[in-house]
């Protein structure tokens, strides 16, 4: 867990890099054999793509670190439930854990698809959940 909670953090960092840029503060890291491989936080805005959510960038950059498209030893942190899409593509990944904080009531994968995760997938939820739900508030509220 501590380490959970370690690695949570640096999705975080991320989420507020996102939430500087204008983004949804969504942050996300890959980590392989106890080592980040991949950092990223949304950038739908920056790239005008609606795909270019925090857990594709990620699962983009650390199969590229890896040189192979199958993430199955490796955790994805990421600091909200993931989406259908998202969870599709972690799927596809055969991701072999998969960490997030705050769940997401009204656009997350366990509503709309609780079976979309590969079978062999790990979920551990609720790390951190108060601080990552917390900077999710934050922005809208800033927003509106």
């Amino acid at each position: 867990m501590a380490d959970d909670v370690f690695y949570m953090k640096q999705a975080l960092q991320e989420a507020v890099r996102a939430s500087e840029r204008g983004e949804v503060p969504v942050g996300a890291v890959v980590v392989c054999r106890d080592r980040i491989i991949a950092r990223s936080h949304n950038l739908t805005e920056t790239l005008n793509d609606v795909t270019a959510h925090a857990e594709m960038q990620a699962i983009t950059a650390a199969a590229n670190a890896l040189g192979g498209k199958y993430l199955t030893d490796c955790t994805l942190y990421v600091t909200v439930e993931p989406c259908v899409m998202c969870a599709g593509a972690i799927a596809w990944a055969q991701t072999g854990r998969l960490v997030f904080g705050a769940e997401d009531l009204k656009r997350g994968y366990q509503r709309y698809a609780p079976q979309a995760l590969h079978p062999k997938t790990e979920v551990v939820k609720g790390v951190l959940a108060e601080d990552c739900a917390a900077l999710m508030k934050d922005f809208f509220r800033k927003k509106r």
